[in-house]
């Protein structure tokens, strides 16, 4: 859809509704898929949809309703579902208005020409390339490699009027054999950052490498989280304590500590919506233009991030931050990016006496969120370090740590860093880390 289109279709919708305040949300999505296992492509999928949600207002009672209709008769359906879900719903007393419009001057235009028009022959030979490096080894490769692109629309009845439009590329490779396996990925918006030789090529050094692994004992080591295990790390910060919403219901491992220090000296955090770095958002999705908001800086407690909602209640403008509607988890920061340093991983490696080498992690859980403990496994590539080398294969292990706790030892962060789905982060060295059990694998 162009952007006229978009909002003429917003504009029935608004025309029709019979609530106070009436917002509707427009998505059109066009997306492929291509699976791969066992050195072979197995799926390939394509699907195109256009989807409108409607949040009527009425009152302090607000409903929501979603379809796929999107003919003038469908939106206009939509639009009285919401109004009469208003109706039967109980008020919210803290609800205050949808977001009043804010000017915004900025690019809107975030699609990458060459990803929307990759087909599935250019999957399948970007696939190639990753399948025959591990085939060449006697290694088996599974993954997936997914590209898209999607325009937005949103408006309301006090004046919001947005469209965005986006692309999407990425690619997973597990390459497995002889008891080991590695993994490597890539997240952007351009296609042409999506390289299958060299994600090939990396799961199958990693998988070589952590042939017959041994066992390590549990207990605090020092170790190297490479990019992937970093951004997992920090998505848990952002979903659990970064948000108004968690703040405001002290259940944020920031709520009381503003202005306080959480960590290390170099570490900073922030959200950025318009960094071309990351997955590029002008607007949230109430149609607020994004801001950059500062969330740790230089390990002290900044601040967090807001929506409408969340910001209405304490006489605050929303950082735009809102997530699609109905939303029970307030807003969350999801353009996330931490500060680079100085260091690679090699050099890490090389400055280690003893320690870890974690690819990334597996089935991350939160446990504590004030105290930001979190748990889970490492997976696809875990080494011991030894006298600045790597030593050979250790068999993954589960942690239990304080995220926090981490990032206040953190003695080397690398200059480079990668995307993950909300994060882009460089490469640590936490001196202390505590790894709770080992695993047979």
């Amino acid at each position: 859809m162009d952007k006229q289109q978009a909002l003429d279709l917003c504009d029935i919708v608004l025309q029709a509704s019979r609530a106070d305040q009436t917002e509707v949300a427009l998505s059109a999505d066009a997306s492929a898929l291509t699976r791969f296992a066992n050195n072979a492509i197995h799926q390939n999928v394509a699907e195109e949809g256009v989807s409108a949600t409607v949040r009527a207002v009425v009152g302090k009672r607000i409903g929501v309703a979603t379809g796929t209709d999107v003919s003038p008769d469908g939106l206009r359906e939509l639009a009285d579902s919401a109004y009469h879900l208003a109706l039967v719903s109980a008020a919210d007393e803290d609800f205050v208005s949808l977001p009043e419009p804010v000017p915004y001057e900025g690019e809107t235009d975030f699609v990458d020409a060459d990803t929307a028009a990759f087909g599935p022959e250019q999957r399948a030979e970007t696939v190639a390339e990753a399948i025959a490096l591990a085939a060449a080894e006697d290694f088996t490769a599974s993954g997936m490699f997914t590209t898209g692109a999607t325009d937005m629309a949103v408006a309301n009845s006090l004046g919001v009027r947005s469209f965005q439009r986006r692309s999407m590329a990425e690619m997973s490779v597990v390459v497995s054999g002889d008891g080991g396996s590695g993994y490597a990925r890539t997240s952007s918006p351009r296609v042409g950052d999506v390289s299958g030789s060299a994600l090939g090529r990396i799961a199958t050094e990693k998988c070589r490498a952590s042939r017959d692994p041994q066992s390590l004992p549990p207990g605090e080591y020092a170790v190297i989280l490479e990019a992937e295990a970093v951004a997992d790390m920090v998505m848990m910060l952002g979903m659990y304590g970064l948000g108004a919403m968690a703040l405001q219901e002290g259940r944020s491992f920031m709520s009381g500590r503003i202005g306080e220090k959480l960590c290390g000296d170099n570490i900073s955090v922030w959200d950025d919506g318009h960094d071309p770095r990351g997955h590029r958002l002008a607007c949230d999705f109430e149609g607020v233009p994004k801001q950059r908001v500062p969330l740790i800086t230089k390990g002290v407690a900044e601040g967090v991030v807001w929506d409408s909602y969340t910001a209405h209640r304490e006489g605050r403008h929303s950082t735009g931050h809102g997530l699609p509607a109905p939303n029970s988890w307030g807003p969350v920061p999801i353009n996330v990016f931490v500060g680079a340093g100085d260091s690679s991983v090699g050099d890490m490696i090389a400055q280690t006496e003893r320690g870890v080498l974690v690819t990334r992690f597996h089935y991350t859980n939160m446990i504590h969120p004030i105290k930001t403990v979190f748990t889970g496994m490492t997976r696809d590539g875990t080494f011991l370090i030894e006298n600045g080398q790597i030593a050979g294969a250790v068999k993954n292990m589960r942690f239990t740590q304080s995220i926090l706790d981490a990032l206040s030892c953190v003695s080397l962060i690398s200059r480079d860093g990668k995307l993950t789905d909300y994060v882009w982060a460089p490469a640590m060295r936490v001196d202390r880390f505590t790894f709770s059990s080992g695993t047979e694998f």
